[in-house]
């Protein structure tokens, strides 16, 4: 299925100057230690991902959750912002040029956003791991995009 959400009317700020420094200090974290968590103890890894307009990678922290077989969930939540954070965007460019670092390795990865059912289901696990995901959820009007994140072979 493709990246399909829209930005919403209304929701939370959009993170500011000393989220993205946060961010940095986080990745740094990730990488160094081999593994991470996100303030309020969520587990962490650092996405890569290719700029949607400049082509050049981009790297991220987000919070993961496990999904099945050999997979990750991520939330393109933006803390509940009534847009869709860039990364989202440089994934629905670039799905198949993504890729992970968690554990000490890096994996490329392919990205997919859920739909329908399989979302719901997959968004229910996630609001009751995170009641703070819930809580972005509530802030805005766009449905949160989960996206899975699978190895690429080769």
């Amino acid at each position: 299925m493709s990246f399909t959400t829209r930005p919403g009317t209304y929701g939370a700020r959009q993170p500011g100057a000393a989220v993205r420094w946060l961010n940095k200090v986080t990745m740094r974290q990730i990488v160094r230690k081999g593994g991470g968590k996100m303030l309020g103890g969520l587990d962490a890894l650092v996405l890569t991902t290719v700029g949607k307009k400049s082509g050049e990678p981009r790297k991220s922290p987000v919070c993961w959750f496990p999904g099945e077989g050999e997979s990750w969930l991520i939330v393109a939540s933006a803390n509940g912002a009534a847009k869709n954070p860039a990364w989202y965007y440089n994934l629905a460019a670039h799905p198949d040029q993504a890729a992970i670092t968690l554990a000490g390795r890096t994996v490329p990865v392919t990205a997919e956003q859920l739909h329908g059912e399989e979302r719901e289901r997959a968004w229910r696990g996630i609001a009751d791991a995170s009641a703070r995901f819930g809580q972005y959820q509530q802030k805005t009007d766009r449905e949160l995009p989960v996206i899975r994140l699978t190895p690429r072979s080769g």
